[in-house]
Formats: C-alpha cells, structure tokens, sequence
C-alpha cells in the first residue's frame, strides 16, 4: 500500500525548517541566559556580605548581654531573623533562578537538594520573594514599635504605608496568579 500524500490544510500545518541563519539567531539567543549567570555570582557574594553582617550583629549582641535590657534582646534576635530571611531570601533567588533561566543543577545528589528545588517556577518565585519582603518589612515594623518613643509619627506611618503596600502587592500578585491558573 501507499501511503496517501497529505492534504493541503496539513502540509501548511508543519512548520517550514529553519533557514541556517534562524538556526543561529536562536542558538546564540539560548546560549545568551549564561550572561544571568553572573548575576547569581555576584547573589552569592552579596550572601556572603549578609553571613558578615549576621556575624558581626551576633557578636554585638553577645557583648552586650550582661547589661542589655529585654527589649535590646529581642530587637536583637529580631535583627538576626531578618538577616535570615534575607539570606533564605538570597538562596531561593540563586537557586530557582539559576534553574529557571540558565540550566539545570545535575552534578547536585538528590539527598543533597532542598525539597523545594527544581519545584519553583517562576510565579511561585515570585510569591515567595514578596513573602519573604512582607516577612522583611514586618520585622522592621516590630523593630521600630519596639522603639517606638526615638520614632516620629512620620516615619511611623510611613513605614506602616510601606507595609501595608506590601502585603496588599502580595494578596493583588496571588489572585492574579490565581485567576490565570498558575499552578504554584
């Protein structure tokens, strides 16, 4: 038997092959997502620049234990979970960028990858990252009502403004991912 030639309608339906210069354009745009790769270089010295600082707020707080008041501690520790936060912050963004844009982390043994890895798409990310800066900013917020008497009104309701500008970026980005179906 022979087979039957296809129809006009389905010979139009397959995509012609790219010319020689298509086939470059697009291999020079793919290879192009390396230049982020330095981006996420510079994330990890900026995470190595936050363990410093984590480093140095620690020391400070150790130093001043024997005659700190409750109040220091506690906007000490929280000073501590910010710069964590941040770092998480830092690490979800190489990681899950790295993956999402430039390539896939294979020399890396399962049992060694966080549970979350190669699960993040890019709208997941970004809910993460306006958490984690919700997270962030209210941290500033308890640091500064733990302070509250060197704060002006102002700058009070300012960073109340900021924070609430955050959190409701945050409710506006999650039903938007909602109603397009996102599915992280």
């Amino acid at each position: 038997m022979t087979e039957a030639s296809p129809s006009p309608a389905q010979a139009s339906a397959v995509p012609p092959a790219p010319t020689f210069v298509a086939r470059r354009v697009e291999k020079f745009l793919f290879a192009s997502r390396w230049l982020m790769a330095p981006f996420y270089l510079g994330l990890v010295i900026g995470l190595a620049l936050l363990v410093i600082t984590f480093l140095r707020e620690l020391a400070h707080l150790v130093m001043i234990i024997p005659s700190a008041k409750e109040s220091d501690v506690i906007l000490g520790i929280l000073t501590l979970v910010d710069l964590s936060l941040a770092g998480n912050l830092v690490v979800m963004v190489v990681f899950s960028g790295y993956e999402n844009f430039i390539s896939k982390m294979h020399d890396i043994p399962e049992s060694e990858r966080p549970e979350w890895m190669g699960t993040i798409d890019f709208s997941a990310l970004k809910l993460k990252l306006l958490a984690s800066i919700v997270a962030i900013s209210a941290i500033h917020l308890l640091k500064a009502f733990m302070n509250i008497a060197a704060m002006t009104d102002r700058e009070v309701t300012w960073l109340i403004l900021i924070h609430v500008v955050f959190v409701v970026s945050g409710v506006f980005l999650a039903l938007s991912d909602r109603l397009t179906g996102s599915s992280h």
